[in-house]
């Protein structure tokens, strides 16, 4: 049960949110979310970080709590604010135990909040970093599919961890880049809107072995919640309609996933 009255039923099978934002909410309901994802069956959640801000944030929630781990990087939005602190508190951060990939990095020319060239050349050193530590990649592009496709040929060949695009919304052009090159793909609430048919028909030509889920929280919430807060605990309802999406045993679908989380961010 939640606070809009509406029963989300727990996931039969162990889910893993790999994209969420715990440093948005409030410090005093984060253990109380953490908790209610649990009890959900969200067994693990990865809180990304963004921003300057809050690269040490995400490492201390991680620490703080058994079944959470982090990432460190900067949102193309806050490009513009990258700086050798930004880069020495990354790199200070990254042997953190619990600190599992390089994100959430990218190109956003949707807002252009940061300039894009400072937005290609964050994006290049950031993927340097991954290189040079051996990290995951979690990535967001929005409206920059063309320089997101060549920034990332430009490094391929010294790329040897895991690539996510999380949260897809791209075109098929993207997506067929991606699975040429064995990438990953996030889904979210997203895959719920009536809008996004796109979004289902890329879903549909994902291998399994592909797919990762992720609710984005606290954006992004899917029905019967669009609009509204997001939260971890609401993986489950994103769980549904993918497997309803794809029309394969939940089973199936769900234990697939839960591999693909462990083997993507390197987890035990």
């Amino acid at each position: 049960m939640n606070k809009n009255n509406i029963i989300i039923e727990k996931s039969r099978w162990p889910l893993i949110e790999t994209h969420c934002h715990l440093d948005y909410y409030d410090f005093e309901n984060i253990k109380e979310i953490i908790k209610q994802s649990n009890a959900m069956g969200v067994e693990k959640l990865i809180t990304i970080a963004v921003s300057p801000d809050n690269q040490k944030k995400v490492v201390e929630i991680a620490n703080e709590n058994d079944f959470v781990y982090c990432s460190q990087g900067i949102h193309p939005h806050e490009a513009k604010k990258w700086d050798k602190k930004c880069l020495d508190t990354i790199i200070n951060n990254i042997n953190e135990q619990k600190v599992v990939a390089i994100g959430e990095i990218g190109l956003d020319y949707h807002y252009d909040h940061s300039p894009h060239d400072i937005q290609r050349k964050v994006f290049e050193e950031q993927i340097d970093l991954a290189i040079q530590y051996d990290m995951p990649i979690i990535i967001h592009t929005r409206e920059a599919e063309d320089d997101t496709k060549t920034i990332l040929n430009n490094f391929l060949s010294s790329i040897k961890n895991n690539i996510e695009f999380h949260c897809y919304s791209s075109n098929m052009e993207l997506a067929e880049f991606a699975l040429d090159n064995k990438m990953f793909f996030g889904f979210n609430g997203i895959t719920s809107f009536k809008s996004a048919e796109n979004v289902r028909d890329i879903l549909r030509i994902i291998p399994l072995d592909k797919i990762l889920l992720e609710t984005d929280a606290p954006y992004l919430a899917p029905i019967p919640f669009r609009g509204k807060e997001n939260f971890p605990y609401y993986l489950p309802i994103i769980a549904k309609t993918i497997q309803a999406i794809l029309n394969i045993p939940e089973q199936q679908l769900l234990q697939q996933i839960y591999i693909n989380s462990m083997n993507f961010f390197n987890l035990h």
